[in-house]
């Protein structure tokens, strides 16, 4: 697994036009001068044809306490739910808990 954030990784790839394959991906974050750790998450996807930003972020391998923007209640809410099998459980979907929405107002 790479030692990188989901963040580095989708802004290494930002211009890229979508669909892109493995080979694009790869491409376009070295000519953004992504970190080795980024090239490396890159390589690390299964060679196949991505639609969008978040099917790149489903595929790349991280450390599950990889910066995805989860609060720790969401965190929490992860691990009780079950998932889709073979889906980590920090990629598991959960929404923001509605304490968490109220303070944002």
């Amino acid at each position: 697994m790479a030692h990188v954030r989901m963040e580095e990784v989708l802004t290494a790839i930002e211009d890229v036009d979508f669909p892109a394959d493995k080979d694009e991906l790869v491409a376009a974050a070295r000519s953004h001068g992504a970190s080795p750790g980024v090239l490396k998450a890159l390589r690390g996807i299964p060679p196949e044809e991505y639609g969008n930003r978040e099917d790149i972020a489903h595929s790349v391998r991280l450390d599950p306490d990889s910066d995805l923007g989860h609060s720790a209640a969401q965190r929490a809410e992860q691990a009780r739910l079950g998932g889709k099998r073979g889906q980590s459980q920090h990629l598991r979907d959960v929404p923001r808990p509605p304490v968490e929405e109220e303070l944002d107002r």
